[in-house]
């Protein structure tokens, strides 16, 4: 039987939209692009890996509504999230006369959302876009909440804009084409919303692993909609990172270094997030902010996944110098996130010599 889609409101005054969770929607998109208000021309912007799968039918479905839908392809991956890239996007809107009334859709990845993101908030001073995100990193986090742009060689996502969606279409049928490692990757993300914020979210997470490794589909859409709630909840509190929202970056001041150090080669997102929640995770045991049980809950629903949960060979000066260039740096200092228990975390600066310590002493604090 069908399950029925579910949606989550994103209350931001004049910025607000909706999440649409559900199987089957991308044949949709026209419609709603046209319930919208839109009638111009949408801009699907996509790297060569989705266009495969899904360019022709999202074009189709623009176009059975009377769209005028152009296809926008870029390579995949990480090192295509570049101003070099957005510009080659901007090239295509110029060329084909894009105007203040035209769409963008990013349909694919987090790169690809962020991206499209960047572009349609400065292309004409700003032109709307919308989300249709594939892989589950995309759908329950970076296609959620307003943040986009690209990287820096120095760090990740130092180039951005904040710049909201119109909607965020998720159809979870498009996951059953993600390569198993993207797959696992975004349970890393899941994962971090029950540690930061809801309990009861992630014991549900403890219970169904089991499940969500078949992909069963009443327990994926369950995970994608309360991850959008909570994100949802946590955004509409402060949607420009000034406080709160900081917490969603919880296991990526080590996660983000890590990928910055491998120039975005050896490890891909969401295996950086589930390393860097580890090793936060025993970061703050070590230093007397949470007890053993967390580490060990933690540890054990990362594991199960089968995700990375050790440290590359990478020496503390590295480490450290990359986080240095982390976004949450304010005044020199890192800042980082310390789970106190399951459901709770506090934002706190991280000191040097207090990281170094841990960092020598780690085996104890984390693998054990």
């Amino acid at each position: 039987m069908a399950i029925v889609e579910s949606s989550v409101k994103v209350s931001l005054t004049e910025r607000s939209y909706d999440i649409v969770v559900g199987a089957g929607l991308l044949e949709s998109l026209g419609r709603r692009l046209q319930a919208l208000g839109f009638g111009g021309k949408v801009g699907v912007v996509t790297d060569s890996t989705v266009a495969k799968l899904y360019g022709a039918r999202a074009v189709r479905a623009i176009k059975s509504a009377g769209l005028d839908g152009h296809l926008i392809v870029v390579p995949p991956g990480e090192r295509t999230k570049t101003l070099r890239w957005v510009t080659r996007v901007l090239d295509e809107l110029v060329q084909e006369r894009f105007e203040r009334g035209s769409v963008l859709v990013a349909l694919g990845g987090g790169v690809i959302g962020d991206l499209t993101g960047f572009a349609a908030a400065v292309y004409l001073r700003g032109i709307p876009f919308i989300q249709v995100p594939t892989t589950l990193v995309a759908q329950v986090d970076s296609s959620v909440g307003g943040k986009t742009g690209v990287n820096h060689p120095l760090g990740k996502n130092l180039i951005g804009a904040f710049y909201q969606p119109k909607l965020v279409l998720i159809d979870i049928a498009t996951l059953n084409t993600m390569p198993r490692r993207q797959w696992l990757g975004g349970l890393a993300e899941v994962i971090k919303y029950g540690v930061i914020a809801d309990e009861p979210f992630f014991t549900y997470l403890e219970q169904h692993m089991d499940g969500l490794l078949k992909m069963e589909e009443e327990a994926v859409q369950h995970i994608v909609t309360q991850s959008c709630r909570i994100k949802a909840a946590i955004v509409m509190e402060d949607e420009r990172e000034s406080d709160r929202r900081r917490i969603l970056n919880y296991g990526h001041t080590i996660g983000h270094a890590l990928e910055s150090l491998g120039k975005y080669r050896t490890v891909i997102h969401g295996e950086a997030v589930a390393i860097g929640m580890v090793h936060e995770a025993g970061l703050s045991y070590y230093l007397g902010i949470c007890k053993q049980d967390l580490v060990r809950r933690q540890g054990d629903v990362i594991r199960r996944t089968g995700l990375p949960v050790t440290l590359p060979s990478v020496s503390f000066t590295d480490l450290w110098t990359a986080m240095q260039h982390d976004k949450k740096v304010a005044k020199g200092r890192v800042y980082s996130i310390f789970p106190e228990r399951i459901g709770q975390v506090r934002i706190a600066p991280l000191e040097r010599a207090d990281c170094k310590r841990w960092f020598l002493s780690r085996r104890a604090t984390v693998v054990d």
